[in-house]
């Protein structure tokens, strides 16, 4: 069974900084992108950031320029860098893992997710 964890949620005032980290762990063979989504309340959960194995990066147009996702391979981490925080940045960040083989001897693949960390930024 594959878990993540995440850590680095917290309260920082507008214009702060945190950095949120995201570690796999478990049977994993091989694994696609890894990325960070957000849901804010009553709003829809919506990707932040994602990269690939080979560091291939997408972001999301309202955080551009201010955060910066990153991810050790061989440590099946995924990080997310988020400076010049804003209070519309509040919301529940959860990590993803994509297409994650735990296997050798069959080719099946799965999505896994992290239970999620608050991020609250006050004005």
């Amino acid at each position: 069974q594959v878990q993540l964890m995440e850590s680095g949620g917290g309260l920082v005032q507008a214009g702060g900084s945190l950095r949120l980290s995201c570690a796999a762990s478990g049977t994993i063979i091989s694994m696609n992108a890894m990325g960070w989504y957000r849901q804010a309340p009553d709003k829809q959960r919506e990707l932040v950031a994602s990269i690939t194995p080979r560091g291939r990066t997408n972001y999301a147009d309202s955080v551009k320029g201010r955060f910066t996702i990153s991810r050790i391979n061989t440590e099946n981490t995924v990080y997310l860098q988020m400076n010049s925080l804003k209070p519309e940045d509040t919301a529940v960040y959860s990590c993803n893992a994509e297409g994650v083989r735990t296997s050798y001897y069959t080719a099946n693949h799965q999505d896994y997710w992290g239970q999620g960390t608050q991020v609250t930024v006050s004005s």
